[in-house]
């Protein structure tokens, strides 16, 4: 068995600052064995205006929060995936691009998050428009890692479960959602869709979150979780700053998709 961590932090509008809160979560992380660990959504930079994503968007390769996770994965020969970045897209606006660094602190793979956030929360006085500033990607990814096979997705890709039908499909055997969750739509759906995903697709989920009150005024539910492949809450951290950890036997997760083959049992599918 593996170890997994997920990484809970409180991010703001200064780059430095959020990489110096990362730093010691993901230390400690290695410390307590794990071998990947996936920050969350918007771990680097929460603007105060969602413009601002613009002015601080990295170049694909260089820029001091590409070099961060690198330089950390090295140090502390742990796999990162880089919970969202905003790096450059060809339109003006930047992806949010989860990117995967190698214990080498080689960058080996990219997933630019695909379902935008446009949504007026109901009952609040809450609009985003996320296409305002971010280009979607249109490409599912997985990656082959030392913990099992990664399927990337970003935060509100979790509502839209052919994404996932299509990662599982590919072979995945984990699936990484490192998110943002407004408070509402936490409180009412993030555990009932991790869960979901987890049972749906016999994969395990790592869901690291964004948690608390944020310099730009806006409150995000926390509540980060790791979900076993039966759709078990294996660990949670509720609120706060910080990180969990969970074992990852993949062993025990053939042998249950052997048993009980639903995936294998899929009629409708894409064409």
């Amino acid at each position: 068995m593996t170890g997994i961590a997920a990484i809970q932090m409180t991010s703001g509008p200064d780059v430095a600052a959020n990489l110096e809160q990362a730093q010691p979560l993901l230390e400690e992380a290695a410390r307590a064995g794990a071998q990947l660990a996936v920050l969350p959504e918007n771990f680097a930079f929460m603007g105060l205006r969602d413009a601002d994503k613009r002015a601080i968007g990295e170049a694909p390769g260089s820029g001091p929060i590409q070099e961060f996770l690198a330089a950390t994965a090295r140090r502390l020969q742990m796999w990162i995936v880089g919970g969202t970045i905003p790096l450059r897209a060809a339109d003006g606006r930047v992806a949010a691009a989860s990117v995967v660094y190698d214990a080498q602190g080689n960058q080996v793979v990219r997933y630019d998050k695909i379902h935008l956030f446009d949504v007026d929360i109901p009952g609040k006085a809450e609009h985003y428009r996320e296409s305002a500033h971010v280009a979607p990607g249109s490409e599912a990814v997985i990656v082959d890692t030392p913990v099992g096979r990664l399927g990337l997705s970003v935060c509100y890709d979790v509502r839209f479960p052919e994404l996932f039908r299509r990662l599982s499909a590919a072979g995945a055997q984990i699936l990484t959602v490192p998110s943002a969750f407004t408070s509402p739509t936490g409180r009412a759906h993030w555990e009932t869709l991790l869960c979901a995903r987890a049972i749906e697709n016999l994969c395990y989920v790592v869901a690291p979150a964004q948690s608390g009150f944020h310099p730009n005024g806006r409150e995000t539910y926390g509540d980060s979780m790791i979900v076993d492949f039966w759709g078990r809450v294996l660990q949670r951290l509720p609120r706060g700053r910080g990180f969990i950890a969970a074992q990852v036997d993949l062993e025990r997760q053939a042998e249950v998709r052997l048993s009980f083959p639903a995936l294998q049992h899929r009629v409708l599918q894409e064409s």
